[in-house]
């Protein structure tokens, strides 16, 4: 008995495996040329995808939109034409759309929940592209990274830092941190303490430190630059300076005044005094 339901399941098989044969046999002309309208389809419908996509960024920047919601609705609108070319090929190769769909609905549904931190870079990304707070060009320190911001997508951000090293972070975590925008003011202030010594004259120091700020050509006269005593160090007498320039000279002019402070300290003999320490041996009896 055992030997022959064996038998049947044998013969059951072998039926369906040469239904299947036949099948194949009998449709492989369509089914190859499914196949090849299938590929043409997904390749030309790529191709269109990419050159709407282009034509979408181009009116966007005509009609003179912000460069991050450009971005970030040039990402969304190539995306969904790619759905929409994945379909149309799925659907040549004889899909059922209507049955599909149903089924990435209930997957999306079970997909959704396990991916719920990427659709909050979705939605961190929607927040970006609408309140902008940076724009494409700007140099930001964002989640604890900083560098010029190349562009904004669906679900992350691309920045170039200043030695040429790319770094993609994820729109969640920009939104949900601080954002720190260097370039959203046209211009800044530097911050220096610069020391000297308790035997140096005081007046001629400042004078000095004045001279320095109000001759240099990228030092905007307004706001007037500082020039003060902040503090009698341990072992020094501090002066803030604190200039105000274009925030795209930021770096080169600090950079120069702060080498110009050494230099001219040397040729006027004032001292720039690092820590010390005495030390007092007393011979014990």
């Amino acid at each position: 008995m055992q030997q022959e339901s064996s038998n049947s399941q044998n013969f059951n098989a072998t039926e369906t495996v040469e239904t299947i044969k036949n099948f194949i046999i009998e449709n492989a002309g369509e089914l190859l040329i499914n196949i090849v309208f299938a590929i043409l389809i997904f390749y030309i419908g790529k191709k269109i995808a990419a050159v709407l996509t282009h034509l979408t960024e181009k009116a966007m920047e005509k009609a003179k939109m912000d460069e991050v919601l450009r971005s970030f609705l040039g990402t969304l609108a190539h995306t969904a034409l790619m759905l929409i070319v994945i379909m149309a090929a799925l659907g040549q190769l004889g899909i059922n759309m209507m049955g599909l769909g149903a089924i990435l609905a209930a997957a999306g549904l079970a997909i959704g929940l396990s991916l719920q931190g990427t659709l909050s870079n979705f939605a961190a990304g929607v927040m970006i592209a609408l309140f902008k707070p940076f724009r494409v060009g700007d140099f930001v320190n964002v989640a604890g990274e900083a560098g010029v911001v190349e562009r904004v997508q669906i679900f992350n951000t691309i920045l170039k830092t200043p030695d040429n090293v790319q770094i993609t972070i994820p729109n969640g975590s920009i939104v949900g941190g601080n954002v720190t925008n260097y370039s959203a003011k046209e211009t800044r202030r530097i911050d220096l303490v610069v020391g000297c010594g308790y035997n140096d004259d005081l007046k001629a120091v400042k004078a000095h430190l004045n001279d320095l700020v109000n001759s240099h050509k990228l030092i905007l006269p307004e706001p007037a630059p500082v020039v003060a005593v902040s503090e009698l160090g341990d072992s020094s007498v501090n002066f803030v300076v604190r200039p105000w320039v274009n925030s795209a000279d930021y770096w080169d002019v600090k950079w120069e005044l702060t080498e110009n402070i050494k230099t001219s300290f040397d040729e006027k003999g004032f001292t720039i005094p690092y820590p010390q320490q005495d030390v007092h041996m007393h011979q014990a009896d």
